[in-house]
């Protein structure tokens, strides 16, 4: 047992991404928020805070995700060497720091932020912990698709923490992680398609296929294209578009090539194309807010 367990427990590069996402959507909603008076009035607590308690949401809601895929995590080889199924911490130790971790965020929320955020910070916990990890991950195809919501919740967090609401487009910039979740992992599910089959784990492609998973990333991918663009329309200027734009015909291409090689070696490729995706997307949108030149004045 060492701290670099735990911190694997709490998978940081997914705490990094959502924090990301909830911090650019706190500077986007500052420029773009349809609230009267809420023009860059933003500050140093609120961008501290909702990183903090973003983190440990992420933290913890991980943590229970490894405690609670502690029997499938040691069938799969891609998994087998987490910290549980390894022998490296105990499950009792795990679930503890899970509900501590998570319970903490939304105290430091409930103290520092506002009720709003605070609700969407509970929610993102919820939804992964509960609906995606002991509900759909293990019994329904769309478990990914409904799962996505819970990374939807950290941009609305962001948003809320400047805004005290949620309007139409904080509700479009949360729906962008929830539209790119599914292709993102369903192209990870693709290479690792044998391994969640031997876990009894009904990812899309184990019940329908490399051919017509990559189908559904394409036209899942195809959506997300123009509606990332449309958001456009409702504030963002023309930076975030050019990016949006830009990137999201990168994957488009890359998604369309793994329809005629759906392959795991190129679903790998895919992934980590898709993979930086988000991201890029919510840093233009900060850009933007920024330095903002609009497309319609």
């Amino acid at each position: 047992m060492s701290a670099r367990d735990y911190v694997e427990v709490s998978k940081p590069r997914i705490v990094v991404v959502l924090v990301i996402t909830a911090v650019t959507s706190l500077l986007a909603a500052s420029r773009f928020d349809s609230t009267p008076d809420v023009a860059w009035d933003v500050t140093a607590w609120q961008l501290g805070f909702l990183t903090l308690s973003g983190a440990l949401a992420s933290m913890g809601a991980s943590a229970l995700n490894h405690y609670y895929d502690r029997d499938i995590d040691k069938m799969m080889e891609r998994t087998a060497k987490r910290p549980i199924p390894a022998g490296r911490l105990t499950p009792k130790n795990v679930l503890a720091y899970g509900i501590g971790v998570s319970v903490l965020s939304v105290i430091i929320a409930w103290f520092t932020l506002n009720p709003v955020a605070t609700g969407m910070i509970a929610l993102g916990i919820f939804f992964y912990v509960v609906i995606y990890t002991a509900w759909l991950k293990r019994s329904n195809a769309s478990n990914i698709v409904i799962g996505g919501f819970a990374g939807s919740a950290a941009s609305m967090a962001g948003w809320a923490t400047a805004t005290g609401s949620i309007d139409l487009l904080g509700f479009m910039v949360g729906w962008l992680v929830f539209m790119w979740t599914p292709p993102h992992f369903w192209c990870l599910a693709i290479r690792a398609r044998e391994e969640y089959a031997s876990a009894r784990v009904p990812m899309l492609p184990v019940l329908i296929g490399n051919q017509k998973t990559a189908s559904y990333i394409l036209l899942n991918t195809a959506i997300l294209l123009p509606y990332s663009v449309a958001i456009a329309f409702f504030g963002p200027g023309w930076l975030y578009t050019v990016i949006a734009a830009c990137s999201g015909l990168l994957m488009l291409a890359y998604h369309y090539k793994l329809t005629k090689n759906p392959t795991p070696e190129f679903a790998w490729k895919a992934y980590k194309v898709t993979a930086p995706y988000l991201v890029v997307i919510f840093v233009a949108l900060a850009l933007d807010a920024l330095f903002y030149y609009p497309i319609f004045s």
